[in-house]
């Protein structure tokens, strides 16, 4: 592989890359989640999945995605971590104010394309949004809890993440 050139966007976060790697805790840990928990949640920077539910790196699995959506993607990631990692709790938590659940696919479509500054026909991909965020997050529980490869063999919980106060609410 070739060195890449210097850039300087990226500086800070090298510097504080170097930092933690001095104090790494990590190395040669087997990637079992030690506390047997995988959580579905969003992409949004408010979540600190680790932080909310008490637990430290190494500690579980994580899968993140605009509206925190059980997509083929994050079933997999749940199969294999049931099956591979140790896992036996799943915790699907979308948020609140979330921009996916509380705009319509034309809107964020819209958004997408003046910023991008093209025409919504130009972009090339498909967004989704949540019409209803609490009857998704029952669905996706659901789907879990019946799914072949994970039904007795984890716990499936659906909670509701409160971005003003920090607080988990059980939904399904």
């Amino acid at each position: 592989m070739t060195e890449t050139p210097h850039d300087p966007a990226f500086d800070d976060l090298l510097d504080a890359n170097r930092e933690f790697a001095d104090h790494f805790a990590l190395a040669g840990f087997d990637g079992i989640a030690r506390r047997g928990v995988a959580m579905l949640t969003c992409m949004d920077s408010r979540i600190d999945p680790l932080g909310m539910i008490g637990l430290t790196a190494g500690d579980a699995k994580f899968v993140r995605n605009p509206g925190a959506r059980l997509t083929p993607v994050a079933l997999e990631a749940m199969v294999l971590g049931v099956h591979l990692l140790g896992v036996d709790r799943i915790l699907v938590v979308p948020h609140t104010r979330c921009a996916v659940a509380s705009s319509t696919t034309q809107e964020i479509t819209q958004r997408v394309a003046e910023h991008a500054g093209v025409a919504e026909s130009g972009l090339g991909m498909e967004f989704h949004t949540v019409d209803d965020q609490l009857a998704a997050l029952e669905d996706d529980v659901r789907t879990l809890r019946e799914h072949p490869l994970v039904a007795g063999r984890a716990q499936v919980g659906g909670f509701l993440y409160d971005v003003d106060t920090g607080l988990l609410h059980r939904k399904a």
